[in-house]
């Protein structure tokens, strides 16, 4: 899965990267946690002919998808991951799939090294050539009750390259520059036509470099937190699980 990520590149960067007009002021973000509110990128309406308006524009969504059929939130469970493998079967995604694919800028993202079925070494994984990279996303606006609206997203994963399966047998999808527009088109192309992309990178896009455990905590957002560093193995715990508990499933509130 993908539970954590960084955007680090300045405002002008990103809205270069992404093809869209001048974005506000944002602080680098190095620990970017479900949630929250993040960047993302999806295709604009129609432009006039003659129009140099860029044909992307950008929002902001908050990490975690609701699917708009939901009527309990306290009862869904928070998805922040989307399988690439069930996209076009499971109600949750199908609907977005088809209306609502968006692009979700980073400078990387971090992953965790399992250790006796426990979180143990993470990783900071960033592009070995340095620049950003775009996720796949799917995206709902979400009804509340109270007659408000959300824009939620989810990002899309695939399975992990042999460059970093050694930590975890899952990765986002990278959507590239040359793909932006196709995969974007929700108007001319179907899901069918865009399942190509959902692959992984090569096995030598990415570096993974091993960092302490400040990533660990929300409340950790300097640099400091993807600074080289080695994680002592925690000794096992004999405390008995609640049952039915699941460490790995999150709650939207």
């Amino acid at each position: 899965m993908c539970g954590r990520f960084a955007l680090t590149a300045t405002p002008d960067q990103t809205a270069a990267f992404l093809g869209v007009t001048e974005l506000e002021e944002f602080p680098a973000r190095y620990n970017i946690a479900p949630t929250q509110p993040v960047l993302a990128a999806t295709a604009g309406p129609p432009r006039e002919p003659g129009s140099n308006l860029p044909d992307r524009q950008a929002m902001l969504v908050r990490w975690g998808l609701i699917p708009a059929w939901v009527k309990d939130t306290r009862e869904f469970p928070l998805l922040i991951n989307a399988r690439s493998e069930s996209v076009l079967e499971k109600a949750s995604f199908k609907t977005a799939m088809r209306h609502r694919r968006a692009l979700i800028p980073a400078s990387g993202f971090y992953e965790w090294q399992q250790s006796g079925g426990k979180k143990g070494q993470p990783y900071w994984i960033r592009p070995r050539r340095g620049g950003m990279v775009a996720f796949a996303c799917l995206i709902e606006t979400y009804s509340e009750p109270g007659g408000s609206e959300m824009d939620t997203g989810a990002i899309i994963t695939t399975q992990a390259n042999s460059g970093i399966a050694h930590i975890h047998d899952r990765m986002p999808v990278v959507i590239g520059e040359r793909d932006f527009t196709r995969w974007l088109d929700c108007r001319t192309q179907e899901p069918r036509d865009v399942l190509d992309l959902l692959k992984p990178v090569e096995p030598d896009f990415f570096e993974a470099i091993p960092v302490s455990d400040l990533v660990n905590k929300v409340a950790n957002t300097g640099p400091e937190i993807q600074e080289r560093g080695i994680v002592a193995p925690q000794p096992e715990k004999t405390g008995r699980q609640k049952p039915g508990a699941n460490e790995d499933q999150m709650s939207l509130f």
